[in-house]
């Protein structure tokens, strides 16, 4: 496929993410944000599971069509979002303000198990929180009592709206203007 805006070439289509909402036109997840790449975003058009909602200038073409690439696309049905997230690594930062739970510091992040594996814990949102490297090595496989390190914040379940008000904070590096009336975070204040 040839990439075009007009009549000039311009970059790759694979700098054109696709944001995809819901049926009632929120994003289906802000962490991460639901992005496609542009080529499942024509499949999903061409399969006509979405709606165009926004394009891109930038088209790209074949022998027997030419189409603007889609820069938010809508679900024609309605999928009902969970209560809770799913319990990822990204996800245990976000709750954690992207934070050691210990020190405070923000590099070289890992999870610690407050109640170690090694001593029958589980990877549980209630017994892993966000640990810097030298903390969690400090830490090793102790309770948190035998290693006198307790985090600042007890680890909780949370919401799905506990992290989308912990995710404004954090809005993500790419936002095309397309997608700023579906998105909530205060673009003003980025670079």
């Amino acid at each position: 496929m040839e990439t075009q805006t007009g009549e000039h070439r311009t970059r790759s289509p694979e700098t054109c993410p696709t944001l995809v909402l819901n049926a009632d036109y929120r994003p289906l997840s802000y962490y991460p944000l639901s992005l496609w790449h542009w080529q499942e975003a024509i499949k999903a058009v061409f399969m006509q599971r979405v709606n165009i909602v926004a394009e891109y200038d930038q088209t790209v073409s074949s022998p027997s069509f030419k189409m603007r690439l889609p820069s938010v696309v809508s679900l024609k049905n309605y999928i009902t979002p969970s209560e809770y997230p799913a319990f990822t690594r990204f996800n245990v930062f976000l709750r954690d303000h992207f934070t050691c739970q210990y020190c405070g510091d923000s590099n070289d992040l890992t999870f610690d198990h407050l109640i170690p594996r090694s001593r029958g814990g589980t990877t549980t949102w209630d017994n892993v929180v966000t640990a810097c490297s030298p903390c969690n090595l400090k830490k090793s496989n102790k309770l948190p009592k035998d290693a006198g390190m307790w985090p600042t914040n007890l680890p909780i379940r949370p919401s799905v709206h506990h992290l989308h008000s912990n995710g404004r904070s954090f809005p993500p590096n790419y936002l095309h203007d397309s997608w700023q009336d579906f998105l909530y975070w205060d673009t003003e204040l980025e670079p």
